[in-house]
């Protein structure tokens, strides 16, 4: 089993060879607001550790370079201000190889704490700093796709990060009515906002054995999916005629053939392949032309032992809110989730890009209803009532 250091060390080893592809100048590039500049995740994972676990915790720790919490913070209004985060783009300064340098100096001095011993607390602060990193992986993989893929001549990353094919056929998977618990149980890390466990009823339903691929999304654009606005809500039909979607993000047809961005460059549209960046406006829509829906997170997490995940994070018909019981953490760690609990819809499962070890079958990710930026799919759901 790896120690506590061994698997910090290998976490933030594995941030810094996503980003060896990158080009200088691709480290500073936010070309969307949900967009960071890779260079911003570097430090700003780093500033966890530096805050949270050296400052309190490592009697004479050195500081770094103390502009550093204010340019890479992002959210914990807790601990002051901050860079707005639209202008994260426009920090050229500090450069790559200083950032580099901020690592390698935080790093030093989390295995230098370690050495000395943790108690409960550290111990906790250092598993969330851990998960924390990997959520980052994540989303620096949806960052550096979205620099790459809208260069004016596509860039590719490599051969990583790429859906498989699933050609079986879809069948259902029956699940009875009745009352269950819901939520993270047992041992192991977890978020806050997987407890606290508790009772649901839920009626029979059947869920599909897969998740929705690209041939199925051709059917739905080709029967005009996209401009029959009864199969839309109100909301998603001013979004997508504001903005002009036909397909899923990174399609575009020429010559009358659908192709695709992905991380290994423009290709063809793959039919056995899930697909992937659509909002939960399109995974709405979709399922209501082929007649079914989208389930809700609680017939996700009872069915999801019945069923393989892992390719697409999946839209859910539920809306990002607290457990019953929940109960937010004190000071910037309560900041982690529980504000974000309006307005934000509940995606299940894991993704190509998910750190391993980072997935359970309880763990909760949110978006807004108009993201797609981020590896999203959706799988279908019968309700039987």
């Amino acid at each position: 089993m790896e120690t506590a250091i061994e698997r910090f060390k290998k976490v933030r080893a594995q941030t810094e060879q996503l980003v060896r592809p990158l080009k200088p100048e691709d480290y500073a590039a936010q070309p969307i607001l949900d967009v960071s500049p890779p260079k911003w995740k570097l430090v700003h994972t780093t500033c966890f550790f530096e805050t949270f676990l050296l400052e309190p915790h490592l009697q004479g720790y050195p500081l770094f370079d103390q502009r550093f919490s204010f340019l890479f913070y992002s959210y914990y209004y807790y601990k002051g201000q901050r860079v707005a985060r639209d202008q994260r783009g426009a920090i050229t300064r500090p450069t790559v190889e200083e950032v580099l340098a901020y690592r390698s100096h935080v790093n030093e001095h989390i295995e230098r704490l370690l050495h000395h011993g943790r108690n409960e607390e550290l111990s906790a602060l250092l598993e969330i700093g851990i998960n924390h990193e990997q959520q980052h992986q994540e989303l620096l993989v949806y960052d550096m796709k979205y620099i790459l893929g809208h260069q004016p001549f596509p860039e590719a990353y490599g051969p990583h990060f790429l859906t498989q094919e699933d050609p079986s056929p879809l069948h259902w998977l029956e699940y009875t009515e009745g009352v269950y618990g819901i939520g993270h149980h047992g041992d192991g890390f977890s978020y806050d906002n997987e407890h606290p466990r508790h009772k649901v009823y839920v009626p029979r339903f059947e869920i599909a054995s897969r998740p929705v691929i690209n041939e199925e999304w051709l059917a739905f654009m080709a029967d005009g999916g996209y401009s029959k606005f009864s199969l839309w809500h109100d909301e998603a039909w001013q979004h997508i005629q504001a903005q002009g979607w036909q397909a899923p993000l990174y399609w575009q047809e020429q010559d009358g053939q659908w192709l695709s961005y992905d991380m290994d460059g423009l290709q063809p549209i793959n039919p056995k392949k899930p697909v992937q960046h659509i909002s939960f406006y399109e995974a709405f829509a979709f399922a209501e032309w082929a007649g079914y829906a989208l389930p809700t997170e609680f017939q996700w997490e009872l069915a999801s032992g019945k069923f393989p995940y892992g390719q697409v994070w999946e839209w859910t018909y539920s809306a990002y809110h607290p457990y019953p019981g929940y109960a937010k953490a004190e000071g910037a760690l309560g900041e982690y989730n529980g504000k974000f609990m309006i307005n934000q819809m509940v995606l299940r499962g894991a993704s190509v890009a998910t750190a391993q070890g980072h997935s359970r079958a309880t763990y909760r990710n949110f978006f807004p209803a108009a993201a797609r930026w981020m590896f999203s799919g959706l799988r279908l759901v019968k309700n039987s009532g």
